[in-house]
C-alpha cells in the first residue's frame, strides 16, 4: 500500500494558531521529500476525515489539549494508524506538569519544588487563606502554572505577595488544579531529544528573551528571543544536562522526539522544568534550530520522524 501521510494540525486547544503554523511547515517539508500528504484540521469529526482521506500514517502537528495529551494518540491506536511522536501514556504524563513532576521525583531527577492546589479547595477555604498557606511553605519568587497548558498559557511569575491570588485566578481559568513551583534564578536552556529505543540529545540551546520572560510572544514572534548555540555554559554542564534530558525522555517513555526545558541555577545545579512531546516546528522554534546545529536540515528531520513512526 502506498504511504499517505495526514498532517494533523489546528485542533481545539488554545494553541491552535501555533499548531496551524507547525503543520504547514511540516507539510511543506514532507512534500519536499516526495511524500503524498494531506493537511487535516482536527475537530470532532477527525476519525471520519482520516478514514475518508485514506491516510495510513499520521504526522502529529498538534499542540495542547486533545492533541498533545494522548487523546488523538489513543484514537489513532484504535484505528491502527501509526503516528509520529510519543504514545498515549507518555503524551498524557508529559502534558500534565504535576504528573510529570511526580515521575521525575520518582526517577530521582532534579526538578524545582512544587505544590498542587485545586480550585475546589481554594473555593472552600478561600483564596486568601490558600495564598497565606503557600507563602508559609514556599519563598518568593514563585511560578504558578495551569498544568495541562503549553506555550506558557496560564502561567504567572509571582515576585510580590500581592500577585499570588491573581496568578491562581488565571491558572484556574484553564485547569481545575494549579501548580505552584519554586522559581529558580539562572540560565534557561532546552534540550531536544530525538530517537526511539536509543534517543540522543541534540546540541543544547540557551534561550534569552527580549523581555526577560520566555512567554507566548517571545516564543512565536520573530526577534523577541535569541537562541544561543552552543550555550554559554561549561562543557561539563552541557554534558550533564544532555544526560538528564535522555534520562527524562526514558523515564516518561517518550518516542520520536521531545524537548526538555531546564534552568541551570545560579547555584550551578540543573533543574528540569517540563517535557514537551510535541515541540513547535515553526520558523522561530527551538527543536529545528537544535537539529540544524547537529547538521540535520528541517526536511531531513521531518523525514526521520516519519521513519521512526513506521518503526513502531
Amino acid at each position: 500500500m502506498a504511504l499517505k501521510i495526514g498532517v494533523l494540525m489546528g485542533g481545539r486547544s488554545s494553541e491552535r494558531e501555533v499548531s496551524l503554523r507547525t503543520g504547514a511547515a511540516i507539510n511543506d517539508a514532507l512534500k519536499t521529500k516526495g511524500y503524498d500528504t494531506i493537511k487535516i484540521d482536527v475537530g470532532f469529526d477527525i476519525a471520519e476525515k482520516i478514514k475518508a482521506a485514506g491516510v495510513n500514517l499520521a504526522f502529529l502537528a498538534l499542540h495542547g489539549r486533545y492533541g498533545e495529551d494522548g487523546a488523538v494518540q489513543g484514537m489513532l491506536e484504535m484505528l491502527d494508524i501509526p503516528y509520529t511522536g510519543s504514545g498515549v501514556l507518555a503524551s498524557a504524563l508529559a502534558m500534565d506538569k504535576i504528573a510529570s513532576k511526580k515521575m521525575l521525583l520518582f526517577a530521582g531527577l532534579p526538578t524545582p519544588r512544587f505544590l498542587a492546589i485545586s480550585k475546589s479547595t481554594a473555593t472552600a477555604v478561600g483564596l486568601k487563606n490558600i495564598c497565606e498557606q503557600v507563602l508559609g511553605e514556599m519563598d518568593l519568587p514563585l511560578v504558578v502554572k495551569a498544568p495541562t497548558q503549553g506555550s506558557t498559557i496560564g502561567i504567572s511569575f509571582v515576585r510580590q505577595r500581592s500577585e499570588l491570588a491573581e496568578a491562581f485566578t488565571l491558572a484556574f481559568k484553564y485547569d481545575p488544579v494549579a501548580m505552584v513551583e519554586q522559581f529558580i534564578e539562572g540560565i534557561e536552556l532546552t534540550a531536544s531529544v530525538l530517537g526511539n529505543e536509543k534517543p540522543i540529545a541534540l546540541p543544547l540551546i540557551e534561550i534569552v528573551s527580549a523581555t526577560g520572560v520566555y512567554d507566548y510572544n517571545a516564543k512565536y514572534t520573530v526577534g523577541m528571543s535569541e537562541h544561543i548555540i552552543p550555550p554559554r555554559i561549561s562543557t561539563e554542564s552541557q554534558e550533564q544536562i544532555k544526560g538528564l534530558a535522555t534520562s527524562t525522555y526514558k523515564a516518561i517513555g517518550c518516542r520520536g522526539l521531545a524537548r526538555i526545558d531546564f534552568i541551570l541555577g545560579n547555584d550551578g545545579l540543573p533543574y528540569i522544568l517540563e517535557i514537551n512531546t510535541m515541540p513547535g516546528m515553526t520558523e522561530t522554534s527551538l527543536f529545528p534550530d537544535a537539529a540544524r546545529a547537529a547538521g540535520i536540515e528541517f526536511p531531513d528531520l521531518i523525514d526521520r520522524l516519519v521513519k521512526m513512526a513506521r518503526e513502531k
